[in-house]
């Protein structure tokens, strides 16, 4: 799974560190993500995402269906936790 946040598209940015004689190496500063799982009262069912702490704290403000409306997210494409609980029924 790639460190990007589902809802925003936030990503690795390049960085240097610099040492005390000012030597620079490069590193990436990781996206802080969290894997929060969402109830959606529309699709009537949870979902999962990856997201940064700042996309949560936006989407405790203006809610998963007007967030993936603006970001033309289809909420209906992920996958949640009883359609992979179905799955693994059909297999056994």
């Amino acid at each position: 799974m790639s460190r990007v946040c589902q809802l925003t598209g936030k990503k690795a940015n390049n960085a240097y560190a610099v040492s005390h004689s000012h030597r620079r190496t490069k590193k990436l500063q990781h996206v802080n993500l969290q894997t929060k799982r969402i109830w959606w009262p529309q699709g009537n069912r949870w979902v999962t995402l990856h997201l940064s702490t700042k996309a949560i704290k936006t989407l405790d403000k203006k809610g998963l269906q007007a967030m993936a409306k603006k970001l033309e997210l289809i909420l209906t494409s992920i996958k949640s936790r009883s359609h992979q609980k179905d799955a693994l029924a059909s297999l056994l």
